[in-house]
């Protein structure tokens, strides 16, 4: 359950286009065929699905302070957190140039559609927030990044299949002129954005827990002000 709840959050709630706008100069430029934005989405979700595991192990075995300790007690205060955007970027450039040269032999038609946008993935924000991300929870496991991982790509994925979907509907309909292009795709975008926040409430059964300690805890301060007022206007009057 608890990697179906993660799973569903990163594709729904944590969109990383509807709710962090990330990866979007992709997402507008490649999105006017559905072929082609089924290309580069398959190709996202496997960037991620392979680089937020890899950044997980960096961090945790290379990167964090102290992590470091496994190699010997002596290392225990070196901290390399310093290294994290080049070592991340790095891991997310190898990926994408394995990407790269799969498409490339695999499907030529699709390598010459996406162009210069393939390549791009390496500094794809979507690709760089999803580590970022990752390191920001605090994932306890290896398997909790990858379920991340995987459901940010699926979002991404879903982000850009729906836009172009519509953007080639959307040809055959009087738009107006001032519109056109991408005026109505950023209008469409923001109104898919606001459809995603209704998500927002999913899956947060288990929050009601958390928030009965800090109103527990707002309750019994009032009740000591209360308290302490009361013993003032006594201490007053007498």
């Amino acid at each position: 359950m608890e990697y179906l709840e993660l799973f569903l959050k990163s594709i729904f709630i944590d969109n990383m286009v509807f709710a962090f706008f990330l990866g979007m100069c992709s997402y507008l430029a490649v999105s006017k065929k559905v072929s082609t934005a089924v290309g580069l989405g398959a190709a996202v979700i496997f960037v991620l699905a392979i680089t937020v595991p890899l950044n997980f192990l960096l961090d945790k075995y290379i990167l964090r302070e102290g992590a470091l300790v496994w190699l010997g007690p002596e290392y225990a205060d070196y901290d390399l957190s310093f290294l994290t955007f080049i070592l991340f970027i790095a891991t997310i450039a190898t990926m994408v140039q394995l990407v790269e040269i799969i498409v490339e032999k695999f499907s030529p038609s699709l390598y010459n559609s996406l162009g210069i946008f393939l390549p791009l993935i390496a500094v794809n924000c979507a690709i760089l927030g999803g580590s970022l991300f990752m390191q920001q929870k605090e994932f306890a496991t290896i398997s909790h990044a990858a379920v991340y991982g995987i459901g940010s790509g699926i979002g991404w994925f879903l982000a850009i299949l729906a836009i172009a979907a519509i953007r080639e509907k959307i040809r055959y309909s009087n738009v107006p002129a001032p519109l056109r292009g991408l005026g109505i795709t950023f209008i469409l975008t923001g109104l898919m954005a606001i459809g995603f926040m209704s998500f927002g409430g999913m899956l947060t059964g288990g929050d009601e827990e958390e928030s009965k300690e800090p109103k527990a805890v707002q309750v019994e301060k009032e009740e000591t002000t209360k308290e302490v007022a009361e013993n003032t206007n006594v201490t007053i009057l007498k």
